[in-house]
């Protein structure tokens, strides 16, 4: 997960939900999120940046499929943990 923020920047403009992803991962640094949200986004995270996954991200139109499955549904399970001020710095994040 060190290296997510950088390995992140090659979806931009891929993939949609890439802004959602980076949310989920500064919610999962935060010291005030709960362990077991922390388990669902760095579970999720890690799908999404592992090139073996169940539909591979090289198919073009379909790739990203299982990928956006698994962050939407680690999105609805711990989005009352994601704060404004980690959507502020996903922001940031593509703005710089």
């Amino acid at each position: 997960m060190d290296n997510f923020l950088n390995n992140t920047r090659r979806f931009i403009g891929y993939v949609p939900f890439t802004k959602d992803a980076v949310a989920m991962y500064f919610c999962m640094i935060d010291s005030r999120t709960p362990l077991y949200a922390k388990g669902v986004i760095a579970a999720a995270l890690a799908y999404f940046l592992s090139p073996a996954d169940a539909i591979p991200d090289v198919i073009v139109g379909i790739g990203f499929i299982d990928d956006a499955s698994v962050i939407a549904t680690a999105l609805t399970t711990v989005s009352n943990h994601i704060t404004d001020e980690h959507k502020q710095k996903a922001d940031e994040f593509f703005d710089s």
